[in-house]
């Protein structure tokens, strides 16, 4: 995966990710809960991060 760059709406618990490549393509979409973010990035290439929602 070829990722520039990550959505993620934050919850509590249970986290969604999208994930895009360069061309503005959809290469993941994901949930995820609290406890598994932190090993989920650590595992990425840097890439840009953004929050989404309120």
């Amino acid at each position: 995966m070829n990722i520039t760059r990550i959505g993620i709406d934050l919850a509590k618990q249970i986290f969604q990710i999208h994930g895009v490549d360069k061309q503005g393509e959809v290469v993941l979409k994901k949930q995820l809960r609290r406890s598994q973010v932190l090993s989920f990035f650590e595992k990425l290439k840097p890439c840009l991060v953004v929050s989404i929602g309120m």
